[in-house]
């Protein structure tokens, strides 16, 4: 049994949505299906949960609202008339949405939650029309129903234990089951939404519930590639990847897939495989517990900005016990998560998101450091960002290190910090957000570009 999660751009129209049928008609395994909202049609479209976000607006301002609950109603409308079916399911929407807003119009966190869901919501029950339009037995699924529970996080949502006992139960049904992705249900009975993009956990969700064979994620690439293809021209496709080097790539920019949605697979031990809805002959990108490393020890590379360090120099740093915990514990007060922690003997640096430390949280946190830490020296840098170098094959591999920095000094990027974690999987760099472009692209060549790492090694 296999577990189908196609994401916005692959239901984004009537004609998406003919060959997504085909797909999951194509193979009888694929008895569990998830969908997001309809994503973009073209380039300059909107996302239906844009539209929605939109909607929400207004009615949190009292404004009127018309025009944009008619938007949403004309994406809906646009796929049925184009897929000839029955004007009875957009009446079944149109009352969906107008229940929402009934509901929840004096509360206004909880309206703009139940909105965005509604996206996923309502395109999941157009697919299940549009399956038992074609003939097939299917049906609609809501997240309750399933048994979806999650915390009561609107935005954040977290799975809870609770779902793992209910969700086998879906496997004793008949036919084809569409659930909609990026939401569930608090034991409260709140519909609460995981964090944009959250289609994918859903989908990771229902797969370990269900103790799937297969979760296949359809997007709109062939496989993923070893690095941003806007970065470099033709990369290599990644026909295998593991778990641990995923969400080292995920965290590090690369959008292919949540990097959240990983968690719930990982523990059940279940394959994932990246497939294009538009090529879906092509073999895609399997997500595995482990792969076979061969010659190429790097698998991939990534990178993002938005980042920023904070650096503290103490003397005899290494001999004042606490002093990291107390340092942690300061950002930690002031709700601040930390990426990466380098340090030497007499200073430590705390890489964070950027964003985070705006300039009242930032005089507090210096003011704190200073008074409480006693410390030499503290500066902050910002604009930063982080590449990395992600490959199971790495920890047997001698050298890896010494082709980056070479890479680097070859392309006239100035290194500002580097972190290798004890698992060898991944190395972090951390450079100007201005030269994240051209580290990359040096980074590709040395690993990947088999000419270029012959010629260079020619000039040497």
């Amino acid at each position: 049994m296999k577990v189908s999660k196609f994401g916005g751009s692959s239901v984004a129209s009537a004609a998406k949505f003919k060959q997504v049928a085909q797909i999951i008609q194509a193979d009888k395994e694929r008895k569990m299906i998830v969908v997001s909202a309809p994503g973009k049609r073209y380039a300059d479209d909107t996302k239906m949960t844009d539209l929605l976000i939109a909607l929400a607006g207004k009615i949190q301002l009292g404004e009127d609202y018309v025009e944009e609950f008619g938007k949403v109603i004309d994406r809906y409308r646009e796929i049925v008339t184009e897929l000839e079916m029955s004007e009875e399911i957009i009446t079944e929407i149109i009352d969906n949405i107008d229940s929402l807003i009934s509901l929840h119009k004096n509360d206004p966190f909880r309206l703009l939650d139940c909105l965005k869901a509604s996206g996923e919501d309502n395109n999941a029950r157009l697919m299940a029309a549009y399956l038992q339009h074609l003939g097939e037995e299917a049906s609609y699924v809501n997240p309750k129903e399933a048994g979806i529970f999650v915390s009561d996080e609107p935005g954040r949502a977290r799975i809870l234990e609770l779902s793992y006992e209910e969700l086998p139960k879906l496997k004793e049904r008949e036919g084809i089951l569409v659930i909609p992705g990026f939401f569930g249900y608090s034991e409260q009975g709140n519909i609460v939404t995981f964090s944009r993009g959250g289609s994918d956990i859903t989908g990771s969700i229902v797969a370990a519930g269900v103790k799937a064979d297969l979760y296949e994620n359809f997007t709109d690439v062939d496989a993923i590639y070893s690095v941003d293809p806007r970065l470099v021209e033709k990369p290599c496709e990644m026909k295998e990847v593991t778990y641990r080097e995923m969400r080292e790539l995920s965290y590090a920019g690369f959008s292919v897939f949540h990097d959240e949605a990983l968690e719930p697979v990982f523990k059940s031990g279940i394959p994932v495989c990246v497939k294009n809805t538009n090529n879906p002959k092509a073999k895609g990108t399997f997500i595995v517990s482990k792969r076979k490393v061969g010659d190429q020890p790097v698998v991939g590379i990534a990178g993002d900005k938005g980042f920023c360090n904070i650096h503290v120099d103490k003397y005899l740093l290494n001999r004042e016990i606490g002093f990291g915990r107390r340092l942690l514990q300061i950002l930690e007060d002031e709700g601040i998560s930390y990426e990466h922690t380098p340090s030497g003997i007499d200073n430590i640096s705390v890489v964070m998101r950027e964003h985070q430390l705006t300039p009242e949280v930032e005089e507090r946190v210096l003011d704190r450091i200073q008074t409480e830490l006693e410390v030499d020296n503290i500066s902050i840098e910002r604009n930063l960002a982080l590449v990395m170098v992600v490959g199971e094959g790495m920890n047997s591999s001698v050298g890896i290190a010494a082709k980056a920095t070479e890479a680097f000094a070859k392309a006239g990027v100035n290194l500002e910090m580097i972190n290798q974690g004890s698992s060898e999987v991944s190395m972090m760099f951390g450079v100007k957000a201005d030269a994240l472009e051209k580290a990359v692209q040096a980074l590709y060549n040395t690993y990947f570009n088999k000419m270029y790492s012959i010629s260079y090694s020619s000039v040497k």
